[in-house]
């Protein structure tokens, strides 16, 4: 591909001069637009890469809050009983210390607030469910809906239907078209004996409030509330007080140089990233990362409209996932978003999106120091 086929400039040396000929080109996202076969979409809805390593014996329950503890148990058991319908009752009568679970779909439905381990549980869940990984699927609301745009509703049934278990993390009820879309792909896999589990989360603007969603989200999935049981997870919701302060942006030079210095690091221009992200799907965001160990963004500017902005928290989400450092020039994180975004519908993504940024920023800190 020429340099004039880029949608933003290549990056600059003359900018932050190379300390030596061993610092190589930094690439740039806005070059990349990845064709990611429906297969491979499919057999990326596993665990992001911080939660590889969650068990339900790596969850810590807090002896102040018994709900956490019942709630491993309570998963525990639930995933066990998934396939309980094909092991033999007699086996599962000898050795279980509850009655086997009734045939038929089952789904739980993680209720707590922000910052209590409900996605370390599911990925737990997930985990300890007895079935291969390319039978069970793990995946954010987000990106079930992006899968149902990618590949259709009817090959999105057709694909996960075979499935023994299907978990969606930070179930979204602020979109009602995409909560019907989603509540009645979920009814067709019930139909198929999937059995789910569920979170909702949410990164308030205020104390307390949307500390436990069971109630909204029993009443949006409406027919389906039946197929899931509520499991109250109580706790302090430590991240709720308000976002973390964002560490302040750098200037140009010290992006690019931090770039150039940094191996597997990408350098763009964030305007320019964020027309580019209109035209690539966010079904191939994380794609568009493969390979990518940090995001150097120059030019950082509030988002210009809530479609630019929703796509935004999607990068935010797979660049998170993966753990891939951000070091940023312009306007700091918090201030991405107006003040009436922040007060619509859509408002707790883009508050997700803030924390998420702001702690990969505070993890790029070490890289900036580095290139110094």
């Amino acid at each position: 591909m020429s340099p004039s086929q880029h949608s933003s400039p290549q990056p600059d040396p003359t900018a932050a001069p190379p300390a030596d000929g061993d610092d190589a080109v930094p690439a740039a996202l806005t070059a990349r637009a990845p064709q990611v076969p429906a297969d491979r979409l499919v057999a990326e809805m596993v665990p992001p890469p911080r939660f590889q390593g969650a068990r339900f014996d790596t969850y810590i329950p807090d002896a102040q809050q018994p709900s956490q503890a019942e709630a491993v148990q309570v998963l525990s058991d639930f995933a066990d009983s998934i396939d309980a319908g094909r092991a033999s009752a007699g086996k599962r009568r000898w050795f279980a210390r509850k009655p086997a679970a009734p045939q038929g779909p089952r789904g739980v439905y993680l209720d707590g607030g922000y910052g209590v381990g409900k996605t370390h549980l599911l990925a737990s869940l997930w985990h300890a469910t007895p079935a291969p990984a390319e039978r069970k699927a793990f995946g954010t609301f987000v990106e079930l809906t992006n899968l149902v745009g990618a590949l259709g509703f009817q090959q999105t049934v057709k694909t996960l239907g075979d499935h023994k278990l299907l978990c969606i993390d930070e179930f979204e009820l602020d979109d009602p078209g995409d909560t019907v879309l989603v509540s009645t792909l979920l009814g067709k896999l019930v139909d198929a004996g999937v059995a789910l589990a569920a979170t909702s989360n949410t990164l308030p603007g205020k104390l307390g409030e949307g500390r436990f969603a069971a109630a909204d989200f029993l009443r949006e999935i409406q027919g389906l509330s039946a197929h899931f049981r509520p499991l109250r997870i109580d706790g302090e919701d430590y991240r709720h007080r308000g976002l973390p302060e964002a560490p302040a942006p750098y200037d140009d030079e010290t992006v690019t140089r931090t770039a150039y210095r940094t191996p597997g690091a990408s350098l763009d221009d964030f305007p320019s990233l964020l027309e580019h992200l209109s035209k690539v799907h966010p079904s191939r965001y994380g794609a568009m990362c493969d390979g990518i160990e940090a995001v150097c963004l120059t030019d950082v500017q509030a988002v210009p409209d809530q479609s630019t902005a929703l796509r935004l928290v999607v990068l935010a989400d797979r660049l998170y996932d993966r753990e891939v450092p951000v070091v940023t020039s312009g306007k700091a994180f918090d201030e991405l978003f107006s003040d009436e975004m922040l007060r619509g519908g859509y408002r707790k993504k883009y508050y997700r999106a803030i924390s998420r940024l702001t702690a990969l920023a505070r993890d790029a800190g070490g890289l900036v120091t580095d290139a110094r």
